[in-house]
């Protein structure tokens, strides 16, 4: 008999009853079933050997089954709002729950205010959910009858002859489950957006609407969701870049997914190249610059015309010769390598380069700078013997905290893919290269996933991903081994004894683009950056037309000291809206010159925070920012 542990931590044992029976009247707010780690219906039958436990509404390993179920209502919703509307699918997501219908006319976002209200009655009435199994040819008769193309094509692809639907009142829907007891249990719900969906993300297939929406087990967690979604939309860096003047993406005129940086965001991006390059630089890397076009007989050597031509864009013609713009710059690193011959005393060589390169995405993925056409990438890739490989991982990894951690990341976690089932290279050099990168995230003493298996066909390979302040994850370090692009262009070198050898490749890149770092740091920081990132880091503000000169020998005063300094003396305006300004641009300084400030040779000095520290001496206020301006400094 198998071990079932309830709620409560009484332990029974039962088998050839289902969960539920085994319940009775015990648990209401029972959701779901764990066993051996994988989430069950509790109309499921309890196994005759194992362990198993049942999980409440409350409980984080039932989140999945509950907003699972609150897709179901959403779709139930729908259809007694909108009959004739064709079911898609429904999945429980990272943050909620979506599903896609076909409605027979469009719907807006007035509309989720009916929904979610018919979401809410059909709580109210407290349905049970039951797991109905059809006979295939039956279930395939039932979807016709009722027009549900989609749910068809997903019938095809199930297994099986007896076909799992989940019944609520008059709504019934093909679902494999698990789901929760009664639609009583979901009462904390929220509808959040709708947007277009193209059927199984094909964009040759029927655009449906996808409606958003998140649920919680408790009324508090719902509402600190929506407090955080709230500043999460506050720090959206779509919104919050155009407002600072950093960039801009126009699509009619240049084309969607390409960038415009304005002079403020140019600076940034120069800010972070220049420590990029000079930490390189420290760290042994060499700087390399490559062509944007190459001709085909390179992508051809390197498989990317075979593997990745949907993702490059169209060849040109230039002088009866066939050329791509790259999508990716290792191919060329590999080049510089071979122009002359390498002895095994020159490795590990590191070639560093801000590779710009243009890969083609669809217009529906495309988002802000988070997802673009063109774009920096921070690669590099380092050629070493395999007795270097240890010690060439435990540098990357080191080197790529260090600087997550200059930028203000200090949480981190990380994934080790390995060897797929279907790959290239030795098994041996598999092994040794997922070794040194094992030890690697150990010895730094970072908690690590496996992803057993999910590694590229042509090596292994550690994905770093940071936290924000918002508590989301980004991943933007990789450190990945290539055993195929050495083997395709044959790179090798000229050991101890006088033979070739095969070198190992390990591309990495450290902040990702500089385009989709920019836009994490935006909301990381919510616009606010550090001092040492800021655009403009002070600005200098006369009270009036009487300090405008002082305040203008101030600020040539600070540039001179290397501060980015403005002085607004060109406005027109109040002191007052001058410093509103200020603060709305996220300047962190305000130095301030009135008469008195001009007659003692004093700034008054204002923080973007809005604390007001009085008048200062200029020497005091520029020790004060220069002390701020290097990396990992506080923000103030």
């Amino acid at each position: 008999m198998a071990k079932v542990i309830l709620p409560s931590g009484e332990v029974r044992e039962a088998q050839g009853i289902s969960f539920l029976e085994l319940l009775g009247l015990g648990t209401k707010n029972a959701a779901a079933a764990l066993v051996n780690g994988k989430l069950c219906d509790l109309r499921d039958t309890i196994p005759s050997t194992g362990e198993a436990r049942i999980l409440t509404t409350s409980d984080p390993a039932a989140l999945e089954v509950l907003r699972h179920t609150a897709a179901h209502i959403l779709a139930h919703a729908v259809t007694r709002l909108f009959p004739g509307t064709k079911l898609a699918i429904g999945p429980a997501i990272a943050d909620g729950f979506y599903y896609d219908f076909r409605f027979e006319k469009p719907i807006s976002h007035e509309d989720l205010v009916r929904i979610e209200e018919e979401m809410q009655r059909i709580v109210a009435e407290d349905l049970p959910l039951e797991r109905v199994w059809i006979p295939r040819g039956e279930a395939e008769k039932l979807l016709r009858e009722r027009g549900e193309i989609y749910k068809l094509e997903l019938l095809e692809e199930i297994p099986g002859e007896e076909i799992s639907f989940y019944r609520q009142g008059e709504f019934l829907d093909l679902c494999r489950g698990p789901h929760l007891p009664s639609t009583g249990l979901v009462r904390h719900f929220k509808l959040l957006d709708l947007a277009g969906a193209y059927w199984r993300g094909d964009p040759n297939r029927d655009m449906l609407t996808r409606i958003y929406g998140t649920v919680f087990p408790t009324k508090e967690a719902l509402e600190e969701y929506l407090r955080w979604r709230e500043e999460a939309r506050r720090r959206d860096h779509r919104v919050v870049g155009p407002q600072l003047d950093l960039f801009s993406i126009q699509n009619e005129m240049i084309g969607a997914g390409l960038v415009l940086w304005h002079p403020k965001g140019a600076r940034i991006r120069r800010i972070i190249e220049d420590f990029w390059v000079s930490e390189h630089y420290k760290a042994g890397y060499q700087l390399v610059y490559t062509p944007h076009i190459g001709r085909s007989r390179l992508w051809q050597v390197s498989g990317h015309l075979d593997f990745y031509r949907e993702s490059m864009y169209a060849p040109m013609d230039i002088e009866g010769q066939e050329f791509f713009l790259k999508p990716m710059n290792c191919p060329f690193h590999i080049a510089i390598y071979k122009t002359k011959v390498r002895s095994y005393r020159e490795l590990p060589i590191r070639y560093a380069e801000l590779g710009t390169v243009y890969r083609f995405e669809r217009s529906g993925v495309l988002h802000g700078l988070l997802r673009v056409r063109g774009f920096t990438q921070d690669d590099a890739h380092i050629i070493c013997r395999p007795d270097q490989v240890e010690e060439e991982i435990r540098a990357v990894l080191r080197f790529a905290l260090y600087m997550l951690r200059s930028f203000g990341f200090e949480e981190f976690s990380a994934y080790l893919s390995t060897r797929p089932e279907k790959c290239v290279g030795d098994p041996a050099d598999w092994e040794r290269a997922t070794e040194a990168l094992k030890l690697a995230v150990e010895g730094e003493g970072l908690d690590y996933q496996v992803k057993a298996g999910e590694g590229a066909f042509y090596g292994p390979k550690i994905d770093i991903e940071v936290q924000d302040s918002l508590k989301r994850s980004w991943q933007l370090t990789t450190i990945q081994f290539d055993f195929n692009l050495p083997e395709r262009f044959d790179m090798v070198f000229i050991g101890p004894d006088g033979r070739q050898q095969r070198p190992y490749m390990i591309h990495r890149a450290l902040l990702g683009s500089l385009e989709r770092f920019l836009g994490i740091l935006i909301e990381h920081y919510g616009g606010a950056f550090p001092v040492w990132l800021a655009p403009v880091q002070a600005v200098v503000l006369p009270v009036s037309e009487g300090e405008i000169e002082y305040a203008e020998e101030v600020a040539k005063k600070l540039l001179e000291e290397g501060i980015r300094a403005e002085a607004w003396t060109k406005e027109g305006k109040t002191l007052r809206w001058l410093i509103r300004e200020a603060q709305l641009q996220k300047i962190p300084y305000m130095l301030i010159c009135g008469e008195r400030e001009k007659a003692q040779g004093l700034v008054a000095l204002r923080l973007r925070t809005g604390e007001d520290l009085g008048p200062k001496p200029l020497s005091e206020v520029v020790a004060r920012i220069k002390a701020a301006s290097f990396p990992r400094s506080p923000l103030i």
